[in-house]
């Protein structure tokens, strides 16, 4: 890759403030000063440091975020606070996408990549990938194992479609534990709504194989470098 796009696409600047920074001498390559913004770079190689400071690069970023309340699952909003708001350097550097949105009330596991097959293989229902939620209703639901019935519910367009069967597991009368491979709008709140219900909390705590961290606090997040969805 060429070294201007390189440090472009990391958000260092655009490729002319990058051929100006490296005419000011700022950028180095393995240690060697750069003159030509068309140096090539193999970027899981090469070490490359930019007006001092050493630039970090993965190919794949994968994020594990707690999302907290009140944030949007979004890459970007004119008026509300996103999960992006909560991503610092040199995360936020890369071209990030959600894994998988959740709504702007409902907390917990979100995972955050710039793998494009990733996060098709995460929010495609083929691939069965089960997301797990955490789910408090507002009255006693004795039997929340009818959400494994045939029902049908609206998506997001006002369509009615049936949900593909869940994973009901009850806690207490409130509190159970729902597992779909779908992402629909207002999914598990329309599931339960159909039974009369009402969710007053929601946490997803499983994508797949990934388990949200219990040490990470609301708001916090970690990179995943070894993980199996």
């Amino acid at each position: 890759m060429r070294l201007d796009r390189f440090l472009s696409n990391l958000k260092y600047g655009s490729r002319s403030e990058i051929q100006k920074a490296i005419k000011r001498k700022l950028v180095y390559v393995n240690d060697d000063l750069m003159s030509d913004s068309r140096f090539k770079i193999d970027p899981s190689v090469d070490i490359v440091v930019f007006d001092g400071e050493k630039v970090f690069y993965r190919d794949t970023i994968l994020l594990m975020l707690n999302k907290p309340s009140g944030y949007l699952s979004a890459t970007k909003d004119g008026k509300e606070k996103t999960v992006m708001d909560l991503i610092r350097e040199p995360y936020s550097r890369f071209d990030l996408s959600i894994a998988g949105r959740l709504d702007k009330d409902t907390e917990g596991l979100l995972l955050i990549t710039n793998n494009g097959k990733l996060i098709h293989d995460i929010i495609t229902p083929a691939k069965n990938i089960y997301k797990k939620y955490f789910v408090r209703v507002d009255s006693d639901f004795l039997n929340p194992k009818v959400l494994e019935t045939d029902y049908e519910i609206m998506d997001g367009r006002s369509n009615y479609y049936y949900p593909s069967t869940p994973i009901v597991e009850k806690i207490n009368d409130r509190e159970f534990y729902l597992s779909i491979k779908e992402g629909k709008f207002h999914q598990v709140k329309r599931m339960v709504k159909h039974f009369d219900r009402s969710v007053t909390y929601l946490k997803r705590v499983e994508i797949g194989q990934v388990s949200l961290d219990k040490s990470l606090k609301i708001g916090e997040y970690k990179e995943l470098i070894d993980y199996k969805i």
